[in-house]
């Protein structure tokens, strides 16, 4: 097998997969006088070559073949696969994001391919209380924290990485997610969240996370070890007179 760049879903590590972490077996099934013809199950499964973590992800699937010839498949075709482990997408997160914006951004990843609608849903509420923590809006409607942040940004007076595109990508996760949390005036008109898109609001909480969380702390850290250094060097002259 050859080496692939790889991400533990559950410490985050990034890393090269090989033979010795990575592998995959599959199993015939008697199932020719199904729809799909013939068919066989396989795993595949990944080890994180972290030594404090040391998990393990797991997929198995469902595919048809047409025929197998001197150990070459032909026709292979995927029917359906399943994650075991870990049972969703959630990415780890750092401890001084508010652990209720995690729960809700946990709970979205969880069921996006179960329930979009539920999961936009989710993701909406997860953005409305990052506008609140970091941002220190809060209204009663969503849509008003989202026009009083875009006159912050004009104005110059939003926190440090908050950005107008990023507001715009906001508005667009409250627009879907209200497809999920309202029903239609006309019961009988559905508008559908696929799972593709449940994804995308995920993947738009997450770059959030990084910078607005996970940027402010950093900043913070490094000026403080920057203080930290002066105060030595303040210190050691001090003693020296």
């Amino acid at each position: 097998m050859n080496t692939q760049k790889w991400q533990c879903p559950y410490c985050g590590l990034g890393q090269l997969t090989s033979h010795e972490s990575a592998n995959t077996n599959s199993a015939w099934l008697q199932t020719e006088k199904s729809k799909y013809g013939k068919t066989k199950l396989y795993t595949y499964s990944r080890t994180c070559l972290n030594p404090q973590c040391g998990e393990i992800a797991l997929n198995v699937g469902l595919c048809s073949y047409e025929s197998e010839i001197h150990g070459t498949i032909r026709g292979l075709k995927t029917i359906e696969e399943w994650k075991l482990r870990p049972t969703s997408s959630t990415k780890p997160q750092s401890d001084y994001i508010p652990k209720t914006i995690i729960s809700d951004y946990t709970e979205a990843c969880m069921i996006s391919a179960l329930s979009p609608k539920a999961s936009a849903t989710l993701a909406r509420r997860c953005i409305q209380g990052m506008i609140r923590d970091f941002c220190g809006i809060s209204k009663s409607r969503l849509i008003d924290e989202i026009d009083e942040l875009r006159e912050r940004v004009t104005q110059g007076k939003a926190p440090k990485g908050v950005q107008m595109d990023a507001i715009e990508a906001i508005d667009h996760v409250r627009k879907i997610g209200n497809i999920g949390a309202h029903m239609e005036k006309d019961i009988n008109l559905i508008i559908d969240v696929d799972s593709d898109e449940a994804n995308k609001l995920i993947e738009l909480i997450e770059l959030l996370f990084k910078e607005w969380y996970v940027e402010r702390h950093d900043r913070s850290q490094r000026l403080t070890a920057l203080k930290e250094v002066a105060e030595d060097k303040q210190q050691i002259k001090n003693g020296a007179n």
